[in-house]
């Protein structure tokens, strides 16, 4: 799995980029308590790691909360009228929703390199202002001109915030602690999708008031919202570890050597001395994981995008109403919030990724199935069915983000892996809006093959991810990676990839 002259890349040219300063830190500046693992440095892990916890998860899953709701709630603004009151046809309104996910994917990279500079308690603040404006303004629009722009602006306006977030969370927790905090985070957007029914569901009954119509208030309520979370990101969240006000300076010392590689489970020392070069580029443009899970990935986020915009749609076809489609929504994004968090907790506990998803994924590919091929008069199977499409697809992905993640080593390989694999999974967003066109409906059977057969595919994929993973191990346990022992990353034949 070695790109030739890996060995001469070592000796490249570095350029002057370094990791942050608090990471490069040595065993003599740090006491022997921070270093000794015994009751009481665990007791310190478990005081850090649960004010960790209490402190920035609570802010980010608030952000990931009200991007996934303020990015999906034209599905539910459509259900109350918003396509006949603008005039827009179903092609405007694909155009509505394609437009904001190039913008989105382009804002990624840029987005994380202005984090560095101005810091993520102030670049979070803002872009959460920003794209709450856009959102209150997407209540006031009026024609299909002002309409997308508008939905490209809130785009652009998102971009960063997952890239930017995982980017954050790994200067915080450990490689070993990141899959169960991907998996609460990602719980965010099956609740904010349940949250956004209930809160059109209000909507509905309020009406047209205050010279706005029902759809209207629902971008408004929502937007002013997330200006209140953009207050909150700015009060409640710290810079870095070092900066924290929340903890001790022992704790500070400790979470720092648990980041810089001092104590098991940390990213290594040398990742913390670790200079940018090209050769890990290139690195992570010919790892075959990088590819394999973001196809799996693309699949599993073409599915959890047309959810997203086109579930209130898909019930309101069952033949419910348009107030009994709303609250409708919510069981199946309750269900899934549940099952992933039990998902990512024990994908943790097991250290197993992909044999994880080899079961999580089936569930949705039997939800599509059904839905796809039962007819109409059966409301309730077709609904039960929704349930397992969306448990099966929400709960497979913290598996997918964290295994590339603990299966990429030296920091920028795995920055670069990253944001590969978010880039070309994000492209399922634009393929999301045109699987369930209203010509297609009552069934929308093509919408639902297609994201069926994406996910059989995404299966395969995952499949021949765990089975390179097993060569790899096997291969360096028979000595074939010896030439790399002492490289500190993925081809260290110490390093074990993750199944």
């Amino acid at each position: 799995m070695q790109s030739q002259g890996e060995t001469e890349d070592k000796g490249e040219k570095e350029v002057g980029i370094t990791a942050p300063k608090d990471l490069s830190i040595s065993r003599d500046s740090i006491s022997l308590e921070a270093l000794d693992e015994g009751p009481k440095t665990k007791a310190l892990t478990r005081s850090l790691l649960l004010k960790l916890d209490t402190r920035i998860l609570p802010v980010f899953i608030l952000l990931v909360l009200t991007s996934f709701l303020d990015r999906t709630n034209v599905g539910n603004a459509k259900v109350y009228g918003m396509n006949e009151e603008l005039g827009l046809t179903d092609r405007q309104f694909q155009q509505g929703l394609v437009v904001f996910y190039p913008l989105y994917i382009l804002a990624e990279i840029p987005s994380n390199l202005i984090l560095k500079k101005v810091t993520p308690r102030i670049w979070f603040a803002v872009m959460t202002f920003l794209w709450a404006l856009f959102c209150m303004v997407l209540g006031l629009v009026h024609n299909f001109n002002q309409f997308i722009s508008i939905r490209a602006l809130l785009g652009l306006a998102e971009g960063g915030l997952f890239p930017g977030m995982v980017l954050y969370l790994s200067t915080i927790y450990t490689r070993s602690e990141l899959g169960l905090r991907i998996g609460i985070l990602y719980t965010s957007t099956s609740l904010s999708s349940g949250f956004g029914g209930l809160l059109a569901r209000a909507m509905g009954a309020v009406g047209d008031r205050g010279g706005l119509t029902a759809w209207r208030w629902i971008f408004v309520i929502e937007g002013l919202f997330t200006i209140l979370c953009a207050v909150f990101t700015y009060v409640m969240l710290p810079n870095d570890l070092r900066t924290a006000s929340f903890l001790t300076q022992e704790e500070k010392d400790h979470a720092v050597a648990r980041l810089s590689g001092l104590l098991s489970g940390g990213t290594g020392g040398k990742e913390a001395e670790e200079r940018f070069s090209w050769s890990e580029v290139r690195r992570a443009f010919a790892y075959p994981l990088v590819w394999l899970t973001a196809s799996a990935y693309f699949g599993l986020l073409s599915g959890i995008y047309s959810i997203g915009i086109f579930l209130p749609t898909i019930i309101l076809k069952l033949g419910y109403t348009a107030h009994e489609a709303q609250l409708m929504t919510v069981p199946p994004y309750g269900i899934a919030a549940v099952m992933t968090l039990v998902v990512a907790f024990t994908s943790d506990r097991l250290k197993a990724r992909g044999l994880i998803m080899l079961c999580t994924m089936p569930i949705a590919i039997i939800g599509y199935a059904v839905i796809a091929n039962i007819g109409n008069e059966y409301p309730k199977v077709k609904y039960g069915a929704t349930i397992m499409m969306t448990t099966g697809i929400y709960s497979s992905v913290p598996p997918v983000l964290a295994w590339l993640s603990n299966n990429s080593a030296g920091h920028y390989k795995r920055a670069t892996t990253a944001a590969i694999q978010l880039s070309v999974a994000n492209c399922g967003g634009i393929l999301a809006v045109f699987l369930y066109p209203d010509i297609d409906a009552p069934a929308f059977r093509r919408g639902h093959t297609v994201v069926m057969g994406l996910l059989v595919a995404g299966w395969f994929f995952i499949l021949a991810n765990v089975l390179v993973c097993r060569k790899i191990n096997r291969d360096k346990a028979n000595g074939k990676y010896d030439k790399y022992i002492g490289y500190g990353d993925d081809r260290d034949p110490s390093f074990k990839l993750v199944l």
